[in-house]
């Protein structure tokens, strides 16, 4: 796997359908993997991922739509609706919580790290289904959907919904990115 090609490729896609070009073992092996690969701090392994496909998939959107009262639009819902499947991204807090009891001179940055992790843990698999010619977006739905997504997958209080991931077939590619000034961002002292 080259991850530099993989972050290049990488994009957020919304226009996906149900047409993988893989299978669905092959991306709950990948999940797998690269969910064990990622570093986190103090080997915390606070990272949770579930992955919603067919049936769940479809209950998991409309639930979503449900929760928000009409408050966001139908037809944005049922673009994320339409891909394969999504994943869901959490960190475990009673992890993140034992570790700040053990070393309480860093407690305040447990929560931080956690969140760290997760993000790694995000680009890292979001690069990865690129390579496999899956695209995939980025969500922030939560904390309005945390309960319903809790409930909905009988998942423990101490998970912390962090993102949601539709992902499947490309049906267009993104618009190309404009250059920026990466100089503005990036600083190089000798």
């Amino acid at each position: 796997m080259n991850i530099y090609k993989g972050l290049k490729q990488r994009r957020s896609y919304y226009q996906l359908n149900k047409e993988l070009p893989v299978s669905t073992d092959e991306i709950h092996a990948l999940i797998d993997e690269v969910t064990e690969l990622v570093p986190d701090a103090f080997n915390m392994k606070s990272a949770r991922v579930v992955v919603a496909l067919c049936e769940k998939q479809e209950e998991l959107w409309d639930g979503i739509y449900d929760v928000f009262g009409g408050k966001v639009a139908r037809e944005k819902i049922d673009g994320f609706k339409a891909a394969a499947g999504t994943i869901l991204y959490f960190y475990d807090e009673e992890v993140v919580h034992g570790l700040q009891e053990k070393f309480a001179a860093y407690a305040e940055n447990f929560p931080v790290w956690a969140n760290q992790a997760n993000g790694m843990l995000q680009i890292n698999i979001w690069s990865a289904l690129r390579e496999l010619g899956v695209g995939a977006n980025i969500q922030h739905y939560n904390p309005v959907i945390d309960d319903f997504v809790r409930e909905k997958f009988g998942l423990p209080e101490s998970w912390k919904l962090v993102a949601q991931m539709p992902f499947g077939g490309i049906v267009m590619e993104p618009a190309p990115k404009d250059k920026e000034d990466i100089s503005e961002r990036v600083k190089l002292y000798e």
